[in-house]
C-alpha cells in the first residue's frame, strides 16, 4: 500500500456554481486548493483527477428517473422539474449541472477506490461531502450524494464494514437514508439539533431500520455548542462505536459550517476544534480501519476566513504534514484572496484557541447540562442495540 495520500482535484469542480447570490460560493474550493499549494502540501500528496461518475455508478444510490431529470435540467435550466428538488432556491438549476456534479462524485468514488485497492492510505476530496442529496431528489445544495456513492462503491468492491462519521453542522440525512437498512454501514452524525436547523432530522431515536438496528447514530447538539462541548460529544460517542464496529474503511465528512462565523447555523466551534477532530479522525482510522481513510469536505459558508483554512489543515493531516495552528499564512495567498473577493484574508491558521481542551465523558455526567443530555440520549438510544453500555 502506498504511504502517500491522494488529493482528488480537478479544476472543473469549481463549476459547481448555483449563482452569485447563493451561499455555496465555489471560490471556497479554489481558495482551498491555492492555500494547499501556498503551504507546499501538494508536494507530499499525489494530486489525482478521477473520471466523472458514470451512470452505472450514480445508479448505485440514485434513481434513474432522478438522474435523467438532472441531465435535462443541466441542458435546459429553465425547464427544471421542481418535483426532484432542482430549480429551487436551495438548488437552482444551472447549465452543466449534471456534468460537474458527476465530476465531484467521481472524485469521492475515486478516493474510495484508491484507498480500497491500496493505491493510497488516505484520500481527500474537499469538494465532496454533499450529504443531503437523496436517491430521488436534490436537497440542501446537494445534487449527487458523493459520500453515499463512495460508500456504495466500497460495498460493491467487497467491503463488509464501512463507517461514516459526519461532523457537518447539518445532519447527514442523505447518507443515513441511503444505508438505513444496511448493517454493513455505520453512519454517525454530529449536528445542530433538528429543532433549530435544516434538515430537521437527526434525532437520537433515529437508529436504523429493523434489519440494521443501531447502524444509524445521531448526536443532536444544542445551538450554541462550543469547542469543549463539541469535542466532548465527539469523543463520548465516536471512538467507542468504531472500536466495536471495526470498519475496514473510515469515511469522514468535514463540513466547516460548525464554525462560529458561519452565517447559516448556530454552533460556536473554532477552527482549532475542527482541526482537533480532523486529527482524531486520522488517529481513529489508524486504530480501527488499518489506516484506510477517505476524507470529504461538506458545508461551510464563511468562504474566505474559515473554509480554506479548515480544509487545508485536513489535507496536511492526511499528507502526514500537519500544519501548526500558529502557522503564518503566506502573503501570496492573502493577495489572491483580495484579488478574488475584495476581502482581507486571515493571518494565521488558528483562531487562537489551541490547544483545545474538553472533559472526557468518563469524568462525569451533569444532568442539568443540555450537551450532556444530548450525548446521553444518543448513547441510550444506540449503545444497547450494539451490545454496549450506555
Amino acid at each position: 500500500m502506498s504511504g502517500r495520500a491522494q488529493l482528488m482535484w480537478d479544476e472543473a469542480v469549481t463549476g459547481y456554481d448555483f449563482g452569485p447570490e447563493h451561499p455555496m460560493d465555489p471560490v471556497r474550493l479554489a481558495l482551498t486548493r491555492s492555500l494547499v499549494s501556498a503551504f507546499g502540501l501538494d508536494r507530499y500528496v499525489d494530486v489525482v483527477a478521477a473520471k466523472p461518475a458514470g451512470e452505472s455508478t450514480l445508479r448505485l444510490v440514485h434513481r434513474e428517473d432522478y438522474i435523467e431529470a438532472v441531465k435535462a435540467a443541466s441542458e435546459n435550466p429553465g425547464a427544471a422539474d421542481g418535483a426532484y428538488g432542482i430549480g429551487t432556491l436551495d438548488d437552482p438549476a444551472f447549465a452543466g449541472m449534471h456534468e460537474v456534479s458527476a465530476m465531484i462524485a467521481g472524485q469521492s468514488v475515486g478516493a474510495a477506490e484508491a484507498v480500497w485497492h491500496g493505491d493510497a492510505l488516505h484520500a481527500v476530496n474537499f469538494a465532496g461531502g454533499l450529504h443531503h442529496a437523496m436517491p430521488g431528489g436534490a436537497s440542501g445544495f446537494c445534487i449527487y450524494n458523493d459520500a453515499s456513492l463512495a460508500i456504495a462503491r466500497l460495498l460493491e468492491l467487497g467491503a463488509e464494514r464501512v463507517a461514516y462519521v459526519d461532523v457537518d453542522v447539518h445532519h447527514g440525512d442523505g447518507v443515513q437514508a441511503a444505508f438505513w437498512e444496511d448493517p454493513r454501514v455505520l453512519t454517525i452524525s454530529l449536528h445542530e439539533h433538528p429543532r433549530t436547523l435544516f434538515p430537521q432530522t437527526g434525532w437520537a431515536e433515529e437508529t436504523g431500520a429493523d434489519s440494521a438496528e443501531g447502524s444509524a447514530v445521531n448526536v443532536a447538539l444544542p445551538a450554541g455548542t462550543g469547542d469543549a462541548g463539541w469535542l466532548r460529544a465527539f469523543h463520548a460517542v465516536v471512538p467507542e462505536l468504531l472500536a466495536d464496529f471495526r470498519p475496514q474503511v473510515l469515511v469522514t465528512q468535514h463540513g466547516a459550517d460548525t464554525h462560529f462565523e458561519d452565517p447559516l447555523a448556530h454552533l460556536a466551534v473554532s477552527l482549532d476544534a475542527q482541526r482537533a477532530v480532523q486529527v482524531a479522525c486520522h488517529e481513529l482510522a489508524h486504530s480501527y480501519a488499518d489506516g484506510r481513510w477517505v476524507a470529504l469536505g461538506g458545508g461551510g459558508y464563511a468562504v474566505v476566513d474559515v473554509v480554506p483554512r479548515s480544509w487545508t489543515h485536513l489535507v496536511g493531516i492526511a499528507a502526514g504534514r500537519e500544519l501548526a495552528p500558529e502557522s503564518v499564512i503566506p502573503e501570496s495567498w492573502r493577495q489572491e484572496v483580495f484579488a478574488r473577493t475584495r476581502q482581507l484574508g486571515p493571518m494565521r491558521m488558528t483562531d487562537g484557541r489551541w490547544p483545545v481542551s474538553w472533559a472526557e465523558w468518563e469524568a462525569g455526567y451533569d444532568p442539568a447540562d443540555r450537551l450532556d443530555q444530548a450525548v446521553l440520549a444518543t448513547r441510550r438510544a444506540v449503545f444497547p442495540l450494539r451490545g454496549l453500555l450506555a
